[in-house]
């Protein structure tokens, strides 16, 4: 908004609008409009919850030291929908599809984890959507994701070749084009896309998800990935950068820094109130949100297998709880103590606070990791 009001309208009655028309300027002011936000609007939202009762419902089986916590006002991902969305209006270029694209999957997922958190506070429980209705609803919203993706590859304007770490010249194309061909088989042409479009988008979403279980864990970590990726959309939006590094250029992608930056600076805002002790929970509405617009704008970019390594720890968490309830099931035994695995360590008898900052560590060690093999091609 702001960017076509003063740079395309102004910049020629008042010169110094031009700076609207660098990235980087606009990235910066969206960082700090999105901290900004997520700090004035903290404490009136807070209020609003806890008047209107939203409080946390607490894991039976979980850690004895957790009881404390009932009652947290939670739905605080709100706050966070709300930071990165309103700066990405006003400083974003509007006429970039993607950055549109970014903003239906922070929506779409949201939608759901509001509904999830609006059962759970009906039933008054720790239990909302079942797993099943929850990865329906997941799964359509990264398909739509998907079909919009095909449409803009249709026009050239998007390419479903994977970028391989370590392997500069291997691009395999997830379309299989010799099925597109006949009719009888064309759907399934598509299928690889589509799965892949499931596995990034839908797994960061509920990676993300399972990881917010401490106080300030999945946010700070949230604000270590979303750095890198505005690296990353810097990068492969920039002709000389992508050109030396061997990626694939992704015109009109470094807009997307300007909703990544939203994305630190409203986690930075939402983690002064998340900090332990917690005043407030983002609940899936912010954790599923989150996550679903990391994995969408990693697609966005053509780094989805960087992801993996960005996420780290959301990736060691997800599968914790994989391997628990394959385990159970299978052998009838537990691998770990408590999943996700930030429960384990508290069972271990690591305090939460030295288990929040020593994942926070790992998560930076394997953000600059996924940073470094951009050379290592």
């Amino acid at each position: 908004m702001l960017y076509w009001l003063l740079f395309e309208k102004l910049q020629s009655v008042y010169s110094p609008f031009r700076l609207f028309g660098y990235v980087t300027f606009r990235t910066a002011f969206a960082l700090l409009t999105a901290l900004l936000i997520s700090l004035l609007l903290g404490p009136w939202m807070i209020r609003k919850l806890r008047a209107m009762a939203i409080g946390q419902f607490i894991r039976e089986d979980g850690p004895k030291s957790h009881e404390t916590k009932a009652g947290t006002p939670t739905m605080g991902g709100l706050l966070i929908v709300i930071s990165i969305l309103v700066p990405t209006l006003l400083w974003a270029n509007l006429r970039n599809v993607q950055v549109w694209i970014a903003m239906w999957s922070l929506v779409g997922f949201g939608a759901i984890g509001f509904y999830d958190d609006y059962t759970k506070l009906k039933k008054m429980r720790n239990l909302g959507l079942t797993a099943k209705q929850k990865f329906f609803l997941q799964v359509l919203v990264a398909m739509s994701i998907g079909f919009i993706l095909l449409l803009l590859s249709a026009k050239g304007m998007y390419s479903t070749a994977m970028n391989v770490p370590f392997l500069k010249s291997f691009k395999p194309d997830l379309i299989i084009t010799s099925l597109a061909q006949n009719p009888w088989t064309f759907a399934l042409a598509f299928a690889p896309f589509y799965l892949f479009m499931i596995l990034v988008i839908v797994g960061s979403s509920n990676a993300v998800n399972l990881t917010d279980g401490l106080d300030g864990l999945a946010i700070g970590l949230m604000i270590i990935a979303s750095s890198a990726m505005t690296a990353l959309c810097y990068l492969a939006g920039h002709r000389e950068f992508a050109t030396y590094l061997e990626l694939q250029r992704v015109p009109g992608g470094s807009e997307l820094t300007i909703f990544c930056a939203t994305m630190i600076g409203a986690s930075l805002g939402f983690l002064w109130y998340n900090a332990h002790p917690a005043e407030v929970f983002m609940g899936d509405v912010g954790s599923l949100a989150l996550g679903g617009s990391m994995g969408t704008v990693a697609v966005l970019i053509k780094q989805e297998l960087l992801l993996p390594f960005i996420g780290g720890v959301y990736v060691i968490e997800l599968l914790s709880v994989v391997l628990q309830v394959g385990s159970y099931k299978l052998r009838g035994k537990r691998i770990f103590k408590m999943a996700p695995i930030h429960h384990h360590f508290e069972m271990l008898g690591w305090k939460e606070s030295k288990v929040i900052a020593r994942f926070w560590i790992c998560g930076l060690i394997m953000a600059l990791f996924a940073l470094a093999t951009l050379k290592l091609r």
